[in-house]
């Protein structure tokens, strides 16, 4: 049995992690809250920009636009497939990274040619990850973004920088993979399709095919409305994915570090126990050899 200084140091050691996991775990709550108020803030915009989008493509069912290019006449094994992968900046937070690594490299796998697979990592784990394990994909060395507090410009840097890819034809597809929070308790990882758009993703009769309304005047051109629509439609998409990926890690930092806040308070509760016992041993002890030294002098 270890005696009572070593049991004293490892109890006041652990009650030192005790803060910390509690403070993370108020700090991810905070978090969690503030990304949540900027999502619900943001949405209505973004929502009404898909609506103003659905509206064109409807009076202008024939409008030719460059990001809803198929590019029909590249092969599958021949399109060069771009993925922007979000990740979280640190650990400790469960198994949000393990998940999203997989689930990213398991999509990469099954691609027509992963070699021309083009990764944009979002965190830190995410990018040194990559960086050692992936051999076919290539990841892009330049594409340094943190994925801490979210912002309406970050992705739209983001959003410029991978349609611009979209427009010089350096890639044929771009999906965002990214962890969605369903609820507290359930995190899905899930791919969404950036580019190129359909129109069937802008509204849909109820026989399935695009509502044809008659044609209404555009100012310059119906072209010229869709190039200033479609980029802040696609800063959308990311900015949502960002701030969804970001909730998701700030829950799954509550959790791992409400287990470990719980662990260690069962550790203190054990030590205290075994402390305890060390001390009254210990007090037994004293009082059995003030009794053997007063019958030794009785004698």
């Amino acid at each position: 049995m270890p005696n009572m200084r070593e049991i004293r140091e490892r109890i006041a050691s652990i009650q030192q992690i005790l803060k910390i996991t509690n403070a993370m775990y108020l700090m991810s709550s905070s978090k969690l809250k503030k990304a949540r108020k900027a999502l619900d803030s943001t949405e209505p915009y973004f929502y009404k920009l898909q609506e103003t989008i659905e509206s064109v493509l409807e009076h202008t069912p024939h409008t030719r636009q460059l990001y809803f290019d198929r590019r029909s006449d590249i092969p599958e094994d021949k399109r060069k497939k771009g993925y922007i992968v979000i990740t979280a900046d640190k650990g400790l937070c469960g198994s949000y990274n393990h998940n999203i690594l997989k689930y990213a490299e398991k999509t990469i796998s099954e691609a027509a040619d992963p070699d021309n697979c083009y990764l944009f990592v979002l965190g830190q784990v995410g990018r040194m990850y990559f960086q050692r394990r992936m051999k076919n994909a290539s990841v892009d060395a330049e594409f340094l973004y943190t994925t801490q507090n979210p912002t309406t410009y970050r992705a739209r840097e983001i959003a410029e920088l991978i349609l611009e890819k979209f427009e010089k034809r350096e890639l044929d597809e771009v999906y965002v993979l990214y962890t969605d929070m369903v609820n507290s308790n359930l995190q899905e990882t899930r791919t969404v399709r950036l580019l190129p758009f359909e129109r069937r993703h802008f509204g849909k009769a109820p026989d399935g095919t695009m509502k044809k309304l008659p044609k209404a005047s555009f100012v310059p051109s119906p072209e010229k409305v869709m190039d200033y629509l479609i980029p802040n439609y696609a800063k959308g998409i990311i900015y949502g994915a960002m701030v969804e990926a970001f909730c998701c890690e700030q829950q799954s930092r509550m959790t791992a570090m409400d287990a470990a806040t719980n662990s260690a308070k069962d550790m203190i509760k054990d030590l205290s126990l075994l402390y305890n016992r060390a001390r009254q041993a210990a007090i037994t002890q004293e009082i059995t050899e003030v009794c053997g030294g007063a019958a030794s002098l009785e004698k």
